[in-house]
């Protein structure tokens, strides 16, 4: 038994064990993807970015170009509509509601932070359609590249769609990339000699900025989370980082030039929440940009077998060096770059103190130290909880027939799993414990017979937790919540790091933990599903609208109606919404009906302010039949989907 057991050396080749899960979602939904994709092939349907290939995205008959061009647009312009009537009324001070408690907006002596905030969120939407711009570029030049190649072949000449070589590709991409800096550069320069209002609140100090990032991001995404994003997933996630980028760069040279600054260029309300989230956030992932060699070495090490190592008695000690070094790397870099950068920038007040204090200064003294405790409370047991309900399934695995992971390491009863992934003997029989062994060994009799949960019981648990977390947070206090989710988001990412690149001792028990929750979505070398839960539910607070109904969108869609929708729809769903779709009717319709109930609920115990309930069933039914119709992540798209349609609805 323990010779079946997977080494950990190689933790991120162990992809193979992704079975899809039966039902709604899933079987129905592969199986038509495998059938209909060769023609949607030979249509030329699936769009590329140039110098990539169709197995460098995720597997999907559903390439979200759509989801590419229109995402981002839509968004900034329903975040610029609800900005619209606070500054059409001349409001000299912030717009935010009362509830969120925090400090004012920065702002210049000019110009009202309400009518700064629309100038930004202009230039929010420009920027999105400039992203679209050079999205619509590649796509044009991936296709009529396929099409000359198709003709070579034609004409017996023996042509790829791309070089073999690495280092070429990486150089047609840099001089594509010129190229359409260039062309982006000649449009802004064209509108501006003929007074066209086109791209006019972009500078071209933005132009060029936003085109030369965006492009960067495409490229180090596609490389780094190969098979992780569908083409509409990737184009979005690029320019959410090149708009914090932008909101970054935009807050810098503002205190660097305040006289030079008639406004503060950042897309939401330049308020210390906004600091410290482009703090954690961009700070976060340039923290890993820099350290990338150490990383990436740690990464190598890991995945190279002993017999290959130079020195492989001493593989331990690299990598016990490697990640002491990335550690230091992070916290000199996050205390003293970052933690300085946001001093500055809160007018030098210590980051620290400042969040020490602030979290006294809630509806009252106590509530959000209670609030952080809820959380810490629940997302320990949860933790817990689940350890010990993987560690059980791998265990009884033979007995239950469950299992999300085939070849996903386990610990038996007859060893510990080490970080390298040998099983240990030492611990075998041990002496120490004699008299509890009788106790544990009566759990583990009953816990042969207790049943499992599927994998899609195990991802919606999460979705169910969501809602009782986030949901109270955003009632009682927006703010907390608003920075809470950035330091999630950061969280998260440094544990991504920590299980992709292998630092020791975490890497191996994140990546066991994770990998017993991905289903065909997760397809890709970084695991991104429970990046898309998170930012799904927080992107209605990232948005900072002033409606309480409106900031509940993402918790209550995913926490609500997705987890129905799935639930329901594998129960009794029998009418598909189409050949290409593994949903159902009836799946939607949970969707629709479950998060209306919500609202209401909420509207008439007065937690949110009164709004058109038939307005908000409308802009749900048109979420869930989006949702139905996409195949993209629903996690990703679908609140931010539903939130434009209640902004563009005015509920």
């Amino acid at each position: 038994m323990n010779s079946l057991l997977p080494k950990l050396n190689d933790i991120h080749t162990l992809r193979e064990r992704r079975t899809p899960p039966n039902g709604r979602r899933a079987s129905f939904h592969v199986s038509a993807q495998q059938q209909l994709k060769p023609e949607l092939e030979k249509d030329g349907d699936i769009g590329r970015l140039w110098m990539t290939e169709e197995r460098d995205y995720r597997d999907c008959i559903d390439s979200g170009i759509i989801t590419a061009l229109l995402l981002g647009p839509l968004v900034s312009a329903s975040a610029l509509l609800v900005s619209l009537p606070a500054a059409e009324f001349g409001s000299p001070l912030s717009s935010l509601s009362p509830r969120w408690l925090v400090e004012p907006p920065l702002a210049s002596s000019t110009i009202p932070p309400t009518v700064a905030l629309v100038r930004s969120r202009r230039n929010m939407f420009e920027m999105a359609s400039l992203c679209s711009f050079l999205i619509s570029i590649h796509f044009e030049s991936s296709r009529r590249a396929d099409i000359r190649v198709a003709k070579e072949r034609e004409g017996g000449v023996r042509s790829g769609l791309l070089p073999k070589s690495e280092l070429r590709r990486f150089g047609s991409y840099v001089g594509m990339t010129v190229i359409m800096v260039s062309i982006a550069v000649g449009v802004k320069t064209a509108a501006t000699s003929t007074g066209s209002s086109l791209w006019s609140e972009l500078s071209m100090f933005d132009v060029l900025t936003v085109s030369l990032f965006y492009q960067f991001c495409l490229y180090v995404m596609i490389r780094l989370a190969r098979r992780g994003f569908t083409l509409g997933e990737l184009c979005f996630v690029a320019q959410c980082a090149t708009a914090l980028v932008m909101e970054t760069t935009n807050l810098t040279i503002s205190r660097i030039w305040p006289i030079s600054t008639p406004f503060i260029k950042t897309f939401r309300r330049p308020t210390p929440l906004l600091i410290y989230q482009l703090a954690l956030i961009p700070g976060c992932l340039l923290a890993g940009f820099l350290l990338s060699p150490l990383l990436v070495l740690s990464r190598n090490i890991a995945q190279k077998p002993l017999h290959r190592l130079r020195f492989p008695e001493d593989k331990l000690i690299q990598r016990r060096g490697l990640a002491a070094a990335v550690y230091a790397g992070f916290a000199l870099f996050i205390g003293g770059v970052v933690g300085v950068w946001t001093q500055w920038c809160l007018g030098w007040r210590n980051p620290w103190a400042w969040v020490v204090f602030w979290l006294l200064e809630g509806r009252r003294p106590w509530s959000r130290l209670v609030l952080l405790g809820y959380w810490g409370i629940l997302g320990s047991l949860s933790v817990a909880g689940w350890n010990r309900q993987l560690a059980r399934q791998r265990r009884y695995r033979h007995l239950n027939g469950h299992g999300a992971g085939h070849n996903a390491p386990a610990r038996t009863g007859n060893g510990t799993l080490t970080q390298d992934g040998h099983v240990s003997e030492s611990a075998i029989q041990s002496p120490v414990g004699t008299a509890s062994s009788s106790v544990t060994e009566m759990l583990d009799a009953a816990d042969k017979h207790v049943p499992t949960l599927g994998l899609n019981a195990r991802r919606k648990f999460f979705h169910a937790l969501a809602v009782l977390m986030f949901l109270p947070g955003i009632i009682i206090d927006p703010a907390f919540t608003h920075l809470s989710f950035s330091a999630a988001f950061a969280l998260f990412t440094f544990a991504e790091y920590v299980r992709y690149f292998a630092l020791y001792p975490f890497g191996a028990a994140v990546h066991v933990f994770l990998s017993e929750f991905l289903d065909h979505r997760d397809s890709g070398t970084a695991i991104l599903s429970h990046f898309y839960l998170l930012t799904g539910c927080a992107g209605s607070i990232w948005l900072e609208d002033s409606k309480p109904i409106l900031e509940l969108t993402g918790v209550l869609v995913l926490g609500v109606g997705d987890a129905l929708a799935s639930i329901i729809g594998r129960k009794i769903g029998k009418h598909r919404w189409s050949s290409a779709s593994g949903k159902s009717v009836e799946g939607s319709a949970a969707l629709a009906g479950s998060v209306w109930l919500c609202a209401l609920l909420l509207r008439l115990s007065g937690i949110v302010d009164p709004f058109s309930l038939w307005k908000y069933g409308c802009a749900i039914g048109l979420g869930s039949l989006l949702e139905a119709l996409s195949m993209q992540n629903d996690n990703l798209v679908l609140p931010l989907y539903v939130w434009c349609l209640l902004a563009l609805f005015d509920v």
